[in-house]
């Protein structure tokens, strides 16, 4: 039996940190794919492929005249037709990996998190059987690695999707737990270099990979006791500390906790002037036998200063938004700028170290360790998306009449567009500053590189996920999510040209490229400054509303109008 809504508000802590483990654990392991695809080859996967003397158990070769054309890993062969067969099913992994994100998406947004984060930790469980299978008898079944790979990336991306719900469960906080959930996912790429290091202690590869199927089916077991069956609405859209029924007061309809004081207070004050007045003009009867419906008079009386939200804007009107359009801008140039570099890597190391295989192998390792930086810094810049929301007024807080005198609170939609305004031109600076020690040659800058990198990696899609939250409402947040991961990277697939440009017509240099990038990385820009217009616009029509305030008369039950300033 799912848990309610109220129920896993109650246990919101426990689902946030189990959410960060499990990011860690099971959803983006496919970026640490250097690591699995040693173990790979090791455990011989498509080592079939390989042409020269029949698979043997040495670990030197006789023939030194083959050395180079044929190797042995574990015992195994390993070729270049093997590595370019892997890297194919990684590509087709990492493909699926984007373009199901708007389908998944939308099914998120309208059936919820429950089922669609079940469905994910069971597939990613099915994956690590399929390679644990397959790695037992890797010469007739390593086709298995296809779609393992593919059911690994479609089950962790299924976690991370629901998991980026979770934070509207904390109020004023919510950009800050979107940041740190893709922290939790941008530092996956971790998980594989540690799963290689208990690899190097002589577990076998079958057993770590039986072992991390049965945590995934802990984190299904966990879904199924935690997680609700219905979305999670956002936080100005529902209080779960409050739950009142109303039948006895003569109505029946849904009502938020925030709501409760200010409508009930409103009713209790036109009942206490309605008796008054009445009773100038009648004698006092027992308000204790009046009936139920009477006391409440309808309930449009509720919302005599309290007006009813807006309907939330259509999906396609979001999708044409200019905020929608240029966050597809800055995130399609940010992506092909680090995905870029992520390929082109070792060949940049190799063209510093002229050659040195070893100090490649040490600086991919350092590179490798850093990612962890995305799960330290990523919170950061969702602290910045949070700066002073809670001294902000919000729509609810809007019906309340202010004092004479009172200052005016700062309007919480205005402060959350600057919020974003910050987060974009941080994160631009520091993708600028990437660009600028991808240009400069020298060899200990690239540590330099590797953190920007990891930075810009783990704050560009954190500023993304709480500019989604604060502008877009929350029952479209994963279809504009999914909309924007696959046009991203369709995008980042023009890496590989700009690859195969490197590595032939500009003889391994990537100079010209990265002075490309940088010149692209400036149209990052272009978001952060139409946000500061469009907050400086919403705040220049506020001052006026306050300025010339109307005057809204209303006519209750056709007798005596009323007018609220």
């Amino acid at each position: 039996m799912a848990p309610t809504l109220a129920t896993a508000f109650s246990r919101r802590w426990w689902m946030a940190v189990t959410a960060v483990i499990e990011n860690l654990l099971f959803s983006a392991v496919l970026l640490g794919w250097g690591s699995l695809l040693i173990m790979l080859k090791s455990e011989g996967f498509y080592s079939y492929l390989c042409q020269g003397p029949q698979n043997s158990s040495s670990l030197n070769l006789t023939n030194t005249s083959n050395a180079e054309e044929y190797l042995e890993m574990n015992g195994w062969p390993i070729c270049k037709d093997q590595d370019e067969m892997l890297n194919l099913a990684f590509t087709v992994g990492s493909f699926l990996l984007s373009a199901i994100t708007l389908p998944m998406g939308i099914v998120m947004d309208k059936y919820g998190p429950r089922k669609l984060r079940l469905l994910g930790s069971a597939c990613f469980a099915f994956s690590c059987l399929l390679i644990a299978y397959g790695a037992s008898d890797p010469n007739n079944l390593s086709i298995l690695i296809f779609f393992a790979l593919a059911l690994n990336g479609f089950g962790g991306m299924c976690m991370t999707f629901t998991s980026l719900t979770l934070p509207n469960m904390f109020g004023d906080l919510r950009s800050t737990f979107i940041a740190l959930m893709i922290g939790s996912y941008a530092s996956s790429a971790v998980t594989f270099p540690g799963i290689k290091v208990i690899y190097d202690l002589g577990a076998t590869f079958i057993t770590i990979l039986m072992v991390w199927a049965a945590c995934a089916c802990l984190v299904f077991l966990n879904c199924f006791v935690n997680w609700p069956l219905e979305p999670f609405p956002g936080p100005e859209d529902m209080d779960f500390t409050v739950k009142i029924k109303f039948s006895w007061l003569g109505f029946d309809h849904k009502i938020t906790g925030k709501q409760f004081y200010r409508q009930v207070t409103t009713v209790g004050r036109r009942l206490s002037v309605g008796n008054s007045i009445k009773q100038q003009h009648q004698p006092p009867k027992d308000l204790a036998t009046q009936e139920a419906n009477k006391l409440c008079l309808s309930t449009v009386d509720l919302e005599v200063k309290c007006q009813p939200k807006e309907e939330t804007q259509s999906f396609m009107k979001s999708i044409f938004s200019p905020i929608f359009l240029l966050s597809l801008i800055t995130m399609c140039v940010t992506q092909l700028r680090l995905i870029f570099y992520m390929g082109a890597m070792n060949t940049i190391l190799e063209s510093l170290t002229d050659g040195d295989l070893k100090t490649v192998s040490v600086y991919t390792s350092i590179f490798g360790v850093l990612q962890l930086l995305c799960l330290v810094t990523s919170p950061v810049i969702g602290y910045v998306m949070d700066w002073k929301l809670k001294d902000c007024e919000d729509e609810n807080d809007k019906c309340v009449k202010r004092e004479p005198g009172q200052p005016r609170r700062p309007d919480k939609q205005i402060q959350k567009i600057i919020n974003a305004t910050r987060a974009f031109i941080f994160t631009n600076l520091l993708l600028v500053g990437f660009g600028i020690t991808c240009i400069i040659p020298n060899l200990p800058l690239q540590i330099l590189s590797f953190i920007l990198h990891t930075i810009v990696r783990g704050f560009i899609h954190s500023a993304v996920g709480g500019l989604y939250a604060a502008v877009y409402p929350s029952s479209q947040f994963g279809s504009l999510t999914g909309m924007q991961s696959l046009i991203s990277a369709l995008f980042a697939l023009l890496q590989q040209p700009l690859f195969m440009a490197m590595m032939g017509p500009l003889d391994k240099d990537p100079l010209w490229v990265n002075v490309g990038l940088l010149v692209l990385s400036m149209l990052g820009f272009c978001l952060p400054f139409y946000l500061l217009c469009h907050s400086r616009h919403l705040q220049r029509l506020r001052d006026e509303r306050d300025e010339d305030p109307k005057i809204y008369v209303k006519i209750n039950n056709g007798s005596k109008p009323e007018a609220f300033v």
